[in-house]
């Protein structure tokens, strides 16, 4: 294990080079989280930065309390990566922006079958369902433009004559939903786990995480149809939950904020929308509270963003990245809130988490076509 495991306290550590930049606030929020009632480790990953309260990119593990403000509103948010049967030596990313269309509005009658049989008749926000959202959410087309591990990859099945397709989305409304009550109902404060208020925030948070994985699976499928592909799943993962999980011999509540989970197999570790994103195979460790980096972690705030750009760049500009793709964005605010710019290199998160011994590369992703929305806005 190299430089990049650090030791913060006795509750915090920190997966981070020496020279991986961190504001200062986050590492704050880090110490401030290791505070809570019944919390006994933290563990920010290298695109830690800071959130409202409580730091992004972190994972947080509690005995005895739940703690619904540690994850947020977006429960359940996670990566679906699939395969599709699209030639990558022909996609052209002109041709496939006119094929797709736009993937804003609701899904139409053909699609309520699909619906019904992946969620319960009472699941609210519907409406939403096999929509991205605002925010840092994306669907993109991606190329295989480098393997590192033949082996891994052949036995997932990873072709790199076909084109890879990665979404980015969550519960939607649903999740905001649950959270606001929790916030009206008990403020910040965490919910002991025996209690009624914990099981009923548990079920309403197990109702989110399968809306926000029935989410990313109507997008693809979504998405595949305006290409007329076919697809297959890779690997879904969720970064924002909270679980039952074991820590050094201790029983108790594993949250992640903004944390990819080491212990569900291979996952995607995604870039900014002009940089590569990288298949790893997650090598399990307690040190990091069993969690990985989930991107490349913002660099500003969104409020700067436009200021600091909008001399240097147009928003037509911006939806050609430096490695060719183009991105889709409608709503100019967004389009220089999500430069890559704005966030950190996809490469200096990778190389922290090489460095402290937590994964291990299969393959390296380049940017296509990238999805964030044909409106004037985002919800």
């Amino acid at each position: 294990m190299g430089n990049s495991m650090q030791i913060l306290s006795e509750r915090v550590s920190l997966i981070a080079a020496p020279d991986t930049w961190i504001e200062g606030d986050a590492i704050q929020q880090l110490h401030t989280s290791a505070q809570l009632p019944g919390m006994t480790r933290v563990a920010g990953m290298p695109d830690l930065h800071p959130g409202r309260g409580y730091p992004i990119g972190a994972a947080f593990f509690s005995t005895d309390h739940v703690y619904p403000a540690l994850i947020g509103g977006d429960i359940g948010c996670g990566m679906a990566l699939w395969q599709t049967s699209l030639n990558a030596a022909k996609a052209s990313p002109g041709k496939l922006d006119k094929q797709l269309g736009n993937i804003d509005g609701p899904l139409g009658p053909a699609w309520q079958d699909d619906i019904a049989n992946l969620l319960p008749a009472d699941t609210g926000f519907k409406q939403a369902l096999g929509t991205i959202g605002g925010g840092n959410h994306f669907a993109e087309l991606q190329r295989v433009d480098r393997l590192y591990d033949d082996a891994a990859t052949q036995a997932l099945g990873l072709d790199k004559t076909r084109l890879q397709l990665l979404v980015h989305s969550g519960s939607r409304g649903l999740g905001q939903l649950i959270l606001q009550e929790q916030v009206h109902l008990h403020g910040h404060r965490g919910l002991h786990a025996a209690s009624e208020a914990a099981q009923d925030y548990l079920a309403r948070h197990d109702g989110a995480v399968r809306f926000a994985e029935a989410n990313r699976l109507l997008i693809a499928r979504r998405m595949l149809r305006q290409w007329g592909a076919d697809g297959r799943p890779l690997l879904d993962i969720n970064h924002n939950l909270v679980r039952p999980a074991c820590i050094a011999g201790e029983s108790g509540w594993l949250h992640r904020k903004g944390a990819t989970p080491a212990d569900s197999g291979v996952v995607v570790i995604p870039g900014s929308r002009g940089d590569y994103s990288y298949l790893v195979q997650p090598l399990p460790s307690e040190a990091s509270l069993y969690s990985l980096a989930h991107g490349a972690g913002r660099k500003w705030m969104r409020s700067d963003c436009k200021g600091r750009l909008s001399k240097r760049y147009t928003a037509a500009q911006l939806s050609r990245t430096r490695l060719g793709s183009q991105v889709i964005c409608a709503d100019r605010d967004l389009i220089f809130e999500e430069a890559p710019e704005a966030y950190k290199p996809a490469e200096s998160i990778i190389a922290a988490l090489l460095d402290a011994g937590l994964i291990r590369l299969l393959a390296r992703l380049k940017p296509v076509l990238t999805y964030k929305t044909r409106g004037g806005c985002c919800e």
